[in-house]
């Protein structure tokens, strides 16, 4: 019976568990990135970005570089790019930032 009922299951589902989560972040005041695994970035300038919550490095070259984030892709366009360091779940990328471009 159970399997039937999470078949049946569609996006008024979805829309409700999405609700339920909005309304648990702001009654316990989560951070959104946290609760949701949304890309973060701290910009420096032009020179520095940082990311969080990325899921992988799909291309890097010297004039951009372009990730994978939980729902999308971020292409990093400019000069000189390099990826000064990376983790799991964090990266840093210095260079010439000329364009950061959010791709479905």
């Amino acid at each position: 019976m159970r399997r039937k009922l999470a078949q049946q299951s569609g996006p008024s589902d979805a829309r409700t568990q999405r609700k339920f989560t909005e309304q648990l972040v702001k009654a316990f005041e989560l951070s959104g990135d946290i609760v949701y695994g949304s890309v973060l970035m701290s910009i420096t300038g032009r020179e520095e970005v940082l990311v969080e919550n990325y899921r992988g490095i799909l291309e890097y070259q010297e004039n951009h570089i372009r990730i994978q984030a939980k729902e999308c892709r971020i292409l990093f366009v400019g000069r000189n790019l390099q990826i000064e360091y990376y983790t799991s779940d964090e990266m840093k990328i210095k260079g010439l930032l000329e364009q950061i471009i959010y791709e479905n």
